[in-house]
Formats: C-alpha cells, structure tokens, sequence
C-alpha cells in the first residue's frame, strides 16, 4: 500500500487540493457585509499588492538579476496572493471575535503553504512528501570511512570492458552512501557531494566511470540529492546492475547560490580551470576510478548544462562524454552586452575564443560523445537546445536529442539524467 509520505507533490491531487484550498481561503477572506470594504478597502489592498510584486518583480528581473532568465509567472500570482491574504488577515485583526481573527490568521498561513505547494510543483523540487522531508536527514559519511584506499583493484584485461570481468560478490551492499568532501583549486568552491555505488564497497574494487554533475543556478551540489534523488536512482539502478554505477561527484561551479561565474577564467572567478583541471585531478588522486576519457561524463541542469557544454569542448581531452539537460545556448549574465562586460571588461573577442557555440562552429570534436535533453514545454530554452544540439552534430560529436513532455524544471532534469544512463553505461563499458 502506497504511503502518504510518497504521494506525488508534483502531479495528482495534491497540487489541485492545495489550489483550490488557497482559493476558498482567499474568498473567505475577501468576503465581508460593509460597503465601504468592497468600494474602498479591498480594491486598496489588491491594488497595493498587485504594485508591490510587480516592483518586486521589476527589482528581481532588471536590478538583482540573480538569474538570467524572467521571474516565472507562476510565483509572482502566488507571491501576489500570499501578501493579499496576509494583509486580509491583518485588518481583520482589528475586529470581529478572536476565533474570527485566529481564524483569518490561520487561512492566511494556509494560502502560503499553498503557494509553497504549488511552487515546487512548478520546479519539481521535491517529488514526494518523504524526498521533502529528507532534507532534515544527514545520511552523509564521512569521507575518510566512505572512501578508504583499496586492499584490490578489479583488473581488466586490455579490450575488455568493466562489464566483462564483473561478478556480484556475495557481500555486495544495498546502497551507496553519500559523502561530502571540500575539493581545492584556483576557485573557492563549496563542498563537492559525492556518490559511490555499491561496487564501490567491495573487495576488490572496480574502477567506475565518473559523471562529475552540476545543478543549475541558483543552486548548490546538495540540489541533485534532494530534486534529482540521486541516491535513489543510482541505488535502483545498481541493482539491477549486480552493483554497479558511475561515481558522482556533485560540484559546485557558482561559489554561492546566486552568484555566476559562467564556468569560465575571467574577472569573475578562475571556474573553468577548477572544473577542467582541479577537480579531475583531486578525484584521481582521492578515488577509485576508471582514469580513462572515454569513461568521464561532465553533465549539468540549466546553468549546469551549459557548463558541461563548455568543459565538453574547452577540456575535451578530460571529459569524452557529456549530458546538457536544457543548456542556454551559451554562458550568460543576462544579454551577451552585459556577459562580456562583466566577465572581460567589454572584450568581446575573449568571449568569443571561449564561447562554447564559437569553439564549435570552429573546431571538430568527432571523439566527443553527448546528448542534449530538452523540455517540450521549456518556452525560454527549448530551441536554443536545439541549436545546441545542432551545432555539436556539425562539430562531428556523436550526439543524441532527447525531448522529454516536462517544462524547465527537476522532473525535466531527473528524467532526463537517469533516462541517460543506458547509454552512457554502454559507452563507459558498465554493460556489455
């Protein structure tokens, strides 16, 4: 029997319940028997909060731009109906009984849960009840414990892959586990977090691909463990693999959730020289990993997706395989104007040497391997992926189109990511 906690937050009754909850509990409060409230105060406070959030909206979209892309509409409604019913609440703190007022308060706080509901599940952030509720739990390992060094390595005799010489051992754990680790370089980065499979656990231990994966921004590594249920899915997926998984370094290429480094070295930070070069070479050291090209993934959502573009082409001899799910079509601080100005002081021909659809339309890439993952409702993305995608076929890469029914959004990324894993598993020789 299906558990409350693992009702879809995202589709379903939910979401519906929870709208319609916040409309009845905008119409109670909206409604009283006095004239003068409904030509007078209710038209004021409507108005007003309609001016405040288009404000709100104007300052985020024009002025604080921690995003490139427009305020969805969606949170300015809620926003907007949140403050209506929180001003409601609070006239009617002036009169009536006190259940009256208790009552308006807590009508008040039921339309933001509401708006709560409904936001996550525009950005399907957390699918379930339970994935919301995992953020309050720490199953981390430290880092130390969850990657001691190896007492022996799973040999593969030359032109074999993994998948060949593998055998379930009989003491094969149930899971990965989940580690945290800080990852030095030229950029000062949060902590990276980390996920080994099952085989990783063994004696000996195989040497596994690697997917070193980005969220998008705003963001942070911890995104891909509470909205992309990384250790759910590489966990089902090991099982039915006799254990066997890439290892997942989740890294942080923004430094803070709103900042934007644009994966690139400029005055805004030296983030591409991490990403292409620290961080391969800490994992190297640190883990236990196929060292191969042809067996590391650099992958991302949004903001990360265009990263995983660029590391793709401007660390080519790095990365042999990448995954864009919905990409911009290049790194940006808002237009190409702004991006150039703040990254190199107005010189357009440095973007443009580092520009990743540049170094395409010059460059060939025929021992590249990627695909591009777009959402068939992505109204601001959905053709720039697809102009992606084409020029990275033109470049001679070996690439895939991936459409999914999503708009820009985790159930996008989620699906996108794992309905991936197929092929990069045939690529990176974790099946025969």
């Amino acid at each position: 029997m299906l558990s409350p906690l693992d009702l879809s937050l995202i589709n379903g009754p939910i979401p519906k319940l929870a709208t319609a909850a916040a409309v009845l509990a905008l119409t109670y409060l909206a409604i009283r028997k006095n004239r003068t409230w409904w030509i007078r105060v209710l038209p004021i406070v409507v108005l007003a909060c309609a001016l405040v959030v288009t404000g709100l909206v104007l300052v985020v979209d024009h002025v604080w731009k921690p995003w490139p892309e427009p305020m969805p509409v969606v949170l300015a409604v809620w926003l907007g109906a949140v403050l209506i019913a929180l001003t409601l609440a609070a006239i009617r703190l002036r009169s009536g009984r006190w259940f009256g007022r208790v009552f308006g308060v807590l009508l008040a706080l039921g339309v933001t849960a509401s708006a709560v509901v409904a936001t996550n599940a525009h950005f399907g952030q957390y699918p379930t009840t339970r994935a919301a509720l995992d953020v309050f739990r720490n199953d981390r390992v430290d880092l130390n414990d969850a990657a001691p060094p190896p007492t022996g390595i799973v040999e593969v005799p030359p032109g074999q892959q993994l998948a060949d010489v593998w055998k379930r051992p009989a003491n094969l754990p149930d899971k990965g586990v989940v580690t945290e680790a800080e990852i030095p370089g030229a950029f000062k980065a949060r902590p990276a977090w980390i996920y080994l499979p099952p085989a990783y656990h063994t004696t000996p231990r195989p040497r596994l691909p690697v997917i070193v994966l980005m969220a998008g921004q705003p963001g942070s590594p911890r995104d891909w463990f509470d909205g992309g249920r990384i250790l759910d899915n590489l966990d089902a997926y090991a099982r039915q693999h006799d254990g066997l998984a890439p290892v997942v370094v989740v890294v942080d290429q923004l430094g803070t959730p709103t900042a934007n480094p644009l994966c690139l070295d400029s005055k805004l930070g030296q983030s591409e020289t991490y990403l292409a070069r620290d961080v391969p070479a800490w994992i190297k050291h640190r883990l236990t990993v196929d060292e191969r090209r042809e067996s590391w993934t650099v992958a991302g959502f949004s903001q990360g997706a265009t990263c995983s573009v660029q590391l793709a082409v401007r660390a080519p001899d790095v990365y042999g395989n990448f995954v864009a799910l919905a990409p911009q079509p290049e790194p940006s601080l808002g237009t190409r104007q702004e991006t150039v100005k703040a990254a190199f002081d107005g010189d357009e021909a440095a973007f443009v040497r580092v520009n990743p659809m540049d170094v395409l339309a010059r460059q060939r890439f025929p021992h590249t391997a990627g695909m591009v993952v777009a959402g068939r409702d992505d109204v601001t993305y959905r053709k720039a992926d697809a102009e992606v995608f084409e020029a990275c076929r033109k470049a001679g890469m070996d690439v895939q189109w991936k459409e999914l029914p999503n708009n820009h959004d985790w159930n996008m990324a989620r699906e996108g990511l794992f309905g991936s894993l197929p092929w990069l598993a045939q690529r990176t020789g974790l099946v025969r």
